[in-house]
């Protein structure tokens, strides 16, 4: 039996427009299609930007569309790659991630944002593999229940091991079936509060296994754990954006785990 390999190669182009002139976007899909380009998507990214997942066959059509594109003066080229995660992300929600180029990668979402958050925390965990995603926020904000609709959308079992969301959790032993296909969720409070030796070991062997983990309140587990983490990208949610998230005013007492 001989295997049908697909030619086709999808490609990402975003410009900023600098002078909106009449038919500039009909202008770029004619020069598209006359170089054989298919459009897949196209959607503007916030406001100022339009951007298109391309598919192609003939590479030599992508330099002849770099070459055209970079010389016309009503826009400027801010991507012409491989479609990347962000990409998609942009395209399907018509806006670019708010990300601090810090270590990790941290990502910033706004209530208001929890649609793309979930879109991106689910595409995120598609990818599987031994990944430690930490989320700050404040009480009440929405950060587990996130976790969880990602898990949903990425068809991953979720496994609270340490959390408040329905009553106080606190894990010290795992069935068999709960390490595939899942997600393990830690509350960085919860643990490090109620956690006894048993749950901390829990999290210890956790931890070490090639399976997606998100740790809410991350800063307060390093701070107050035993045990110190790696984490591969950070994301902060607000109820507005000028919010501080900060942990030094939660008290640490009982009646501080009425939060999530």
């Amino acid at each position: 039996m001989i295997e049908v390999v697909d030619p086709k190669k999808e490609f990402y182009l975003e410009y900023e427009i600098h002078k909106n002139k009449p038919g500039l976007l009909g202008a770029i899909t004619t020069l598209l299609g006359m170089l054989e380009i298919n459009i897949l998507t196209v959607n503007s990214i916030n406001q100022v930007r339009r951007g298109f997942l391309l598919e192609y066959i003939d590479e030599g059509k992508i330099i002849a569309l770099k070459n055209a594109l970079f010389s016309v003066e009503s826009i400027r080229i801010t991507a012409f790659r491989i479609p990347t995660l962000l990409d998609r992300l942009a395209l399907r929600h018509g806006q670019r991630l708010d990300m601090a180029k810090t270590d990790p990668p941290t990502y910033r979402f706004t209530r208001e944002d929890l649609g793309v958050l979930v879109d991106f925390l689910g595409d995120t965990l598609l990818e599987g593999g031994h990944r430690i995603i930490g989320v700050r926020g404040l009480p009440r904000v929405g950060k587990t229940e996130a976790a969880i609709s990602a898990c949903v959308y990425a068809k991953k079992k979720w496994v609270l091991l340490s959390s408040t969301i329905f009553r106080q959790t606190i894990r010290r032993e795992l069935l068999h079936e709960e390490k595939d296909n899942s997600v393990f969720l830690i509350d960085g409070i919860t643990s490090t509060t109620r956690g006894d030796s048993s749950h901390w070991e829990l999290l210890k062997g956790v931890l070490d296994l090639p399976i997606p983990k998100i740790i809410e309140h991350p800063d307060v587990f390093l701070r107050d754990g035993s045990l110190y983490v790696d984490f591969d990208l950070m994301i902060e949610l607000r109820n507005k954006p000028e919010d501080d998230i900060t942990m030094d005013d939660i008290s640490m007492s009982f009646s501080s785990f009425d939060i999530s």
